[in-house]
C-alpha cells in the first residue's frame, strides 16, 4: 500500500526517536492525525519551540536561554548548589532522575553516551577535556567527582575508564575494578552511587527513594 507522502515522512523521522522503530510511528502517525488539527498544531508548535533551546557551556545540559548572551543553564548559574561537587551523568534523563531525589546540591556534568567497547568517543574525549579545563580554571581540584553511571557491567566499564582519566595513576575501583584510587589529579576523591540501585538497572528509571538512598550511600 502506497501511504500519503505527509504520513511516510512523519514515520521517517519519529522512527529514528529512541525505542520507536517505522511500526511504532506509523502507530502515532495515525494516532495523530486522528487526534484533530487543534492536537496537531499544539504537536507542532512544542516542536518548533524545541529550536529555542541551547546546551549549557559548561554541564551539556539544555536550557532555555533568555537573551543571545546565555550560555549557562540554571543549574549550573545556582549559587546555593556546591560547585565542587559534581556529578557525571551519561544522559539529561539521569540529570532529571537524580535532581527529584532533592538530595543532591552539587554541579552536573553530562559525559553523553558511552559506547559497550571500552573506548571513549570523540564527543566524549571532548567534553571530558572540558570538564578537566573547567576544574583546573575554577576550583583546581573538586571535592569530589560522583561517576553516576549505570549499574551495569559496561556502565562499571565506563565508570572505571572515566575514573582513570580523570587521576594521576592507576588504582583500584572500591569494587575491585580496574581504575584510579589514589594521586588524583582533578578530585579529593572519585565516588560511584551506592548500590541501591539494583545491578544491571538504570538511574532513568530508578525511583526517587531509591536513587536517593544510592546517592546517600556512595562509595
Amino acid at each position: 500500500m502506497n501511504l500519503p507522502d505527509p504520513i511516510k515522512n512523519f514515520i521517517h523521522y519519529f522512527s529514528k526517536l529512541p525505542s520507536i522503530g517505522p511500526r511504532q510511528a506509523t502507530r502515532l502517525a495515525f494516532h495523530v492525525i486522528s487526534s484533530g488539527k487543534d492536537e496537531i498544531d499544539g504537536i507542532i508548535k512544542s516542536l518548533k519551540g524545541l529550536e529555542d533551546m541551547s546546551v549549557c557551556g559548561k554541564c551539556f545540559f539544555v536550557f532555555l536561554p533568555q537573551n543571545k548572551d546565555d550560555k549557562l543553564c540554571e543549574i549550573c548559574l545556582d549559587k546555593k548548589r556546591n560547585p565542587k561537587i559534581i556529578a557525571i551523568v551519561e544522559k539529561e534523563t539521569d540529570l532529571i532522575s537524580i535532581e527529584k531525589t532533592n538530595k543532591f546540591n552539587g554541579n552536573y556534568f553530562i559525559i553523553g553516551n558511552l559506547q559497550k567497547n571500552g573506548v571513549l568517543g570523540s564527543e566524549q574525549k571532548r567534553r571530558l577535556e572540558k570538564l578537566k579545563d573547567n576544574i583546573k580554571k575554577e576550583m583546581g581540584v573538586a571535592d569530589e567527582i560522583i561517576i553516576a553511571t549505570n549499574p551495569t557491567t559496561y556502565g562499571d566499564f565506563n565508570a572505571a575508564i572515566l575514573t582513570k582519566e580523570l587521576s594521576a595513576k592507576g588504582g583500584s575501583l572500591p569494587d575491585g575494578r580496574h581504575g584510579a584510587s589514589g594521586g588524583k589529579d582533578y578530585a579529593k576523591k572519585i565516588t560511584r552511587l551506592g548500590r541501591g540501585i539494583p545491578t544491571g538497572g538504570e538511574i532513568e528509571f530508578a525511583d526517587e527513594d531509591t536513587l536517593g538512598n544510592a546517592l546517600e550511600r556512595r562509595i
